[in-house]
């Protein structure tokens, strides 16, 4: 079945480039096929359409809003290729996204955390087998209005006083001496986003995020940017792409883990010093939707191209061979 796909997948990019050629600015596909009947003196090429699979229909995907903007990318840039294709891409949260995964609604979900164990026990009881693909990494990033001018650093220590359940912290005076006793606004993604497991493992040891008066959630990560940028008192924490797009709105706060006060940038997250808030990142495919050429399609695509959108995008990409062997997963 899988080498029947890839020839499918081959055939069907053979058609693809031929119908962009115009498009790319060459229309040379008939010349070349005239060229190589008169070099050769065999007979004249079988018409496309007898050898070539038209891909079409749609792929669904949903999960993680920080992984969105690398799907999103892959899927725009896909679909140059192949206009009839159609990609959707959702951004209901990593936890919201393998819910539909596990049911069989979707063909790939996005996901900024591993899947859980009980996640793939429902994908397992509803027969759903799939491939995991480590696509980048990411800097969960803690960030701050621009008016901010108070805040230079933050331990993590002093993040579990703020964000831990049942804290009693109100103001930024409670957090550390000589701050102004101004009440802290906490901005944060939703429970069913892979970013709030994240933060809630590596800084608040699992004992939960605080949700009272002074926090507000939403899986929109444009939600929280537009929160955090309208108060100086604000705080709030996303994927570093995301305060890439929106440095000119917020400041960055380094955070001191125990070897000095380290901000997210892409060699920070690269080399594991920004810790504990480096990830990788992932996309989990339906291995029987690939059975489907314009999904095997899209996910070698994906996989093959994603180092170097990553990178247009905000995120750090894998060494180039740690692609390849993420690669050989969808065979």
């Amino acid at each position: 079945m899988v080498m029947m796909i890839a020839l499918l997948f081959i055939t069907a990019a053979c058609g693809n480039k031929a119908e962009d050629s115009t498009s790319n600015g060459s229309s040379d596909t008939e010349q070349t096929s005239d060229d190589q009947s008169s070099d050769t003196g065999e007979e004249e090429a079988v018409d496309d359409e007898d050898v070539t699979v038209e891909m079409g229909g749609q792929i669904e995907i949903d999960g993680s809003s920080t992984v969105y903007p690398l799907t999103e990318a892959a899927a725009e840039e896909f679909g140059k290729f192949n206009p009839d294709v159609r990609v959707t891409v959702g951004v209901s949260g990593t936890g919201g996204g393998f819910k539909r995964f596990c049911s069989g609604e979707l063909a790939i979900a996005d996901a900024s955390r591993p899947i859980k164990d009980e996640e793939a026990k429902a994908c397992s009881d509803n027969g759903i087998e799939y491939s995991d693909l480590t696509i980048a990494y990411d800097g969960l990033s803690l960030v701050v209005s621009k008016d901010n001018d108070f805040i230079d650093h933050l331990t993590v220590e002093e993040l579990n006083k703020i964000f831990t359940t049942g804290s009693t912290v109100k103001t930024w005076a409670d957090v550390r001496a000589g701050w102004p006793a101004e009440k802290i606004l906490m901005y944060s993604p939703g429970a069913e986003s892979g970013t709030y497991d994240y933060f809630n493992e590596a800084i608040l040891e699992k004992k939960g995020i605080r949700n009272d008066t002074q926090i507000s959630f939403s899986e929109d990560d444009n939600t929280l940017v537009q929160g955090v940028e309208g108060s100086k008192y604000a705080i709030g924490y996303f994927g570093f792409a995301y305060y890439e797009e929106n440095a000119d709105k917020l400041k960055v706060v380094p955070i001191d883990a125990g070897k000095g006060a380290i901000a997210p940038s892409t060699e920070t997250i690269k080399d594991g010093t920004y810790a504990p808030l480096s990830r990788p990142l992932f996309i989990y495919v339906n291995k029987e939707e690939m059975s489907r050429p314009e999904v095997y399609a899209f996910a070698d695509y994906y996989i093959n191209n994603i180092g170097s959108l990553a990178s247009e995008v905000g995120y750090v990409p894998l060494p180039d061979d740690q692609y390849s062997e993420e690669a050989t997963k969808l065979h």
